[in-house]
């Protein structure tokens, strides 16, 4: 099976869910609008994704510019979990959309990567 998170309102998310309809048979679609991540979920994903939670954060995003960039130096100033708290409280501020399919994911972001993951 393969899960997108996804964000109805995103060109980038929208683009990936076109070609993964197209290309998947067992695919689920969670929108993260409805559904937004609680910290257990973000933490299973970041664990997948073999990342540092600072890299789920869209630092483009004005939420981030306006509450947080004035707060951080350099991305390792805070533990994951505290970047976490971060994106379940403001989930704008999360990268999508979210592709995983069993213990493998990415992050589908800039939409050209798309040839090279399917």
């Amino acid at each position: 099976m393969t899960i997108i998170y996804h964000d109805p309102n995103s060109l980038d998310s929208n683009t990936y869910l076109e070609v993964l309809k197209a290309t998947e048979d067992n695919l689920e679609i969670i929108n993260i609008i409805d559904n937004p991540m609680n910290e257990e979920k973000l933490i299973e994903i970041i664990k997948i994704l073999n990342i540092k939670a600072f890299k789920l954060i869209r630092t483009d995003n004005s939420i981030w510019k306006e509450h947080f960039q004035h707060l951080i130096n350099h991305e390792d100033d805070y533990d994951d979990i505290e970047y976490i708290k971060m994106i379940t409280e403001f989930p704008d501020l999360i990268q999508l959309p979210i592709i995983v399919n069993n213990n493998n994911a990415f992050i589908g972001c800039p939409t050209e990567a798309i040839p090279h993951i399917i």
